[in-house]
C-alpha cells in the first residue's frame, strides 16, 4: 500500500496581490499555513522590492505552471535617473552618477530600439544559474562573471510620465524579461544611468488584477470554508490553449497514459484546428482529463490531471 500523502487535496489557482517587502518564498509559505496544500508552486517569482500579481498554484495545477511561466505579462515600473547601483534596483549600492536628465522626447525617441525580439543581460543579481551557482550568490560573494545576453520578447513598452528625475512606463513582454534590466538598459542608451526604484506586475497570462487577493484578507478566512472562494480552477490557467471533449473511453486511455488515435473520418472535425506537436488541454463531461500532444493523428498525454 503506498503512502498517504500529506496535506489538504486543494486544487486550482490563487492569485496573491503580492505585497512590498516579502519574497515569494515567503508568500507560499503563509498560504501553506491556511490551505495545508499537498503540494504548492508559484507561476514566476517577484522580487521582495516589486509588488503585484503572483499566480500560486496547488494540487495538480501545479502541473500548469510552465504554462503561466511561458505566459504574456505585463508590468508598470518607475525608474530614477542618473543613478546606476549593483543590483539595478533601490536595494543595492550606487555604483554610477551622472547629472544627465533626458527630455520627454528623447526618451520617446529610444523605445522602438526596446520592442520586439531584443537582446538583454540579465542582471548578475538574478536567478539565472552560472556553472550551477546561482547568479546571485557569485555577486554577494563578490566573484568576477558575466552574464551573456538572451533573446526576450517585448510586445509593448509606452512612457507613462516622465519627471525631473523620474519616468513610469508600462510594459507588456513574454518569459525571462528582466524591468530591471530594461530600466538598465534605458539609462545606457539616453547617455545616463538608470535604475528600478517601484515595480508592479499587474498581469500573468490569463491572471489580471480582477483575480487577485491580499494576504492578509485571504489569511483572515483562515481555514474556514470561505477560504475556498478566492480559489480559481485549475483550467484558468489554460484559456489559450485549445481544448478537445474526450469520450469516457478516450479518456480513460489518456489517463492511463496511454494515446488516442484520432484518424478515423469521424474524428477529423474535432482535430482539423490542431497543429501537429501542439498541446491541447483534453476534458470529458467539462471535467479536466489531461494536457496532451497532438501528434500525427494521436493525442498523447503530456500531464495527466487527477481530479
Amino acid at each position: 500500500m503506498g503512502r498517504k500523502r500529506r496535506g489538504q487535496p486543494v486544487n486550482g489557482w490563487i492569485v496573491i496581490d503580492k505585497p512590498l517587502g516579502l519574497t515569494s518564498t515567503q508568500v507560499l509559505g503563509r498560504l501553506r499555513r491556511v490551505y495545508d496544500p499537498q503540494k504548492i508552486g508559484h507561476g514566476g517569482t517577484l522580487d521582495p522590492l516589486a509588488t503585484g500579481l503572483l499566480p500560486v498554484a496547488m494540487g495538480e495545477a501545479t502541473k500548469t505552471v510552465s504554462y503561466i511561466m511561458d505566459g504574456r505579462k505585463r508590468y508598470t515600473f518607475t525608474l530614477r535617473w542618473g543613478e546606476a547601483t549593483a543590483t539595478d534596483d533601490a536595494e543595492g549600492e550606487v555604483t554610477d552618477r551622472s547629472d544627465r536628465r533626458p527630455a520627454t522626447a528623447e526618451v520617446e525617441a529610444v523605445l522602438p530600439r526596446f520592442v520586439g525580439l531584443v537582446e538583454q543581460v540579465p542582471p548578475i543579481f538574478s536567478a539565472i544559474k552560472v556553472a550551477g551557482e546561482r547568479a546571485y550568490d557569485k555577486a554577494r560573494a563578490c566573484e568576477d562573471f558575466a552574464l551573456a545576453a538572451r533573446p526576450v520578447r517585448v510586445h509593448r513598452l509606452v512612457l507613462a510620465e516622465n519627471g525631473p528625475e523620474t519616468a513610469t512606463f508600462e510594459v507588456d513582454c513574454g518569459k525571462g524579461a528582466y524591468m530591471r534590466a530594461l530600466a538598465r538598459d534605458l539609462g545606457r542608451a539616453l547617455d545616463t544611468y538608470a535604475h528600478v526604484v517601484a515595480l508592479r506586475r499587474t498581469a500573468v497570462g490569463p491572471f489580471t488584477e480582477k483575480h487577485a487577493i491580499s494576504l492578509e484578507s485571504l489569511e483572515a478566512l483562515g481555514h474556514s470554508a470561505a477560504a475556498s472562494g478566492p480559489l480559481l480552477p485549475l483550467e484558468t490557467a489554460l484559456d489559450d490553449i485549445p481544448a478537445l471533449d474526450l469520450t469516457e473511453a478516450e479518456a480513460n486511455c489518456l489517463r492511463r497514459g496511454q494515446a488516442v488515435s484520432m484518424m478515423a473520418r469521424i474524428n477529423r472535425a474535432r482535430i482539423e484546428a490542431f497543429d501537429n506537436g501542439s498541446i491541447v488541454y483534453a476534458t470529458h463531461g467539462g471535467k479536466p482529463v489531461a494536457l496532451a500532444r497532438y501528434d500525427a493523428g494521436d493525442i498523447r498525454p503530456v500531464r495527466v490531471l487527477n481530479l
